[in-house]
């Protein structure tokens, strides 16, 4: 079975090719700081060929949502040290993927501060999660073009953090409409600066972020999570694959160690730009390893890399109730259903408390 068997990703190789991918928990302190619960809960799961850790936020503005971690703060990174120690002990491997939320957020979260975002769009027909309830989205104030560039080091900064505190590498988030992927879509971008306008221009945050955490922290240790086909968050694209492509393209000039691929379905009458495949479409462009999320079953997943079409294969929702995730799919046992009710926030029930196969 072509899950199972060990790829070289970057400069690791890795025990299998089953990814573990990002997935807010909500766990961490008011103050961003993971404890000892966050510790066991991604040990337990270090039988993934790669973890992929969930969404870190790289500053106080990039915060969103009540109870997500930081890597902003040497408490924060001492914390995160005893998470990535845990991992390695049990021989695994895990990346830090790099969260700012932009629009994506609410003031309530952060401490009074309207979010940010490259233009003044509010989120439409959503309501976001706080402390007090789900509240509609606030218009966001739009950055100058100093922020933009003072949030790119910011990335570079939380690199080098990231490495500190003891990761194996980061991925950025440009996916799922969060900041990156705000200044990639005319829906939330429409700026006049050099990062609004063309696809050019709406690419340059993304790859200006892409080359400081490279430069920051080496060759081999630096990935990207992308969502081309998603609608979440109120993001449309007008020309997915000209725009993605182009970005492909220019990620192939970097020393990356891999490029995610969320194969985000959508209603195909409304968005007919959109290709039907993203994975397919742009990973075939891709000089650097394709890891394919979204959807996959055991059998799906070892047809795209049969297929060729990616080389791992990053499983999400099953990893939550199923932390032993390879050796089931290993032996074909049956596989837990997880607690929805328990995905976010809350204490170790839904977290923590899920057995292996052999419990």
């Amino acid at each position: 079975m072509k899950l199972l068997e060990p790829i070289k990703i970057g400069s690791a190789t890795l025990k299998n090719s089953i990814a573990m991918a990002p997935m807010t928990r909500s766990r961490a302190s008011f103050a961003g700081v993971v404890g000892p619960s966050t510790k066991l809960y991604y040990e337990q799961r270090s039988s993934a060929g790669l973890i992929i850790s969930e969404a870190i936020n790289i500053s106080v503005q990039a915060t969103g949502s009540p109870l997500t971690p930081g890597i902003y703060n040497q408490e924060q990174i001492e914390a995160w040290r005893s998470v990535t120690d845990a991992v390695h002990a049990k021989g695994g491997i895990i990346y830090a993927q790099l969260w700012h939320t932009g629009r994506v957020g609410h003031s309530l979260v952060k401490q009074g501060e309207i979010p940010v975002a490259p233009s003044g769009i509010a989120i439409q027909g959503q309501q976001h999660f706080t402390m007090e309830g789900m509240k509609d989205y606030e218009v966001p104030r739009a950055l100058s073009t100093e922020e933009v560039q003072a949030i790119v080091l910011e990335y570079r900064q939380a690199s080098i953090n990231a490495m500190e505190a003891g990761f194996d590498g980061v991925e950025l988030h440009a996916a799922f409409g969060y900041l990156p992927n705000q200044f990639l879509a005319e829906s939330a971008n429409q700026r006049t600066d050099q990062y609004g306008g063309d696809h050019t221009n709406r690419n340059r945050f993304v790859i200006e972020i892409m080359h400081e955490m490279c430069s920051a922290i080496g060759p081999d240790k630096v990935a990207i999570r992308i969502s081309p086909t998603s609608t979440y968050n109120n993001i449309v694209h007008q020309d997915p694959k000209g725009q993605f492509t182009m970005l492909i393209e220019a990620l192939n000039h970097l020393p990356l160690s891999y490029v995610h691929i969320m194969n985000v379905p959508f209603p195909a009458d409304q968005y007919p730009q959109y290709p039907a495949n993203a994975v397919e479409y742009f990973g075939g462009g891709s000089q650097h390893p394709i890891i394919a999320n979204c959807g996959f079953t055991k059998e799906t997943g070892e047809a795209a890399l049969v297929e060729g079409t990616a080389k791992m294969i990053s499983y999400g929702t099953l990893f939550i109730a199923n932390p032993d995730l390879p050796e089931r799919f290993e032996q074909n046992a049956s596989l837990a259903e997880p607690d929805r009710a328990t995905m976010y926030g809350g204490q170790d029930k839904g977290y923590i408390d899920y057995p292996m196969m052999n419990q």
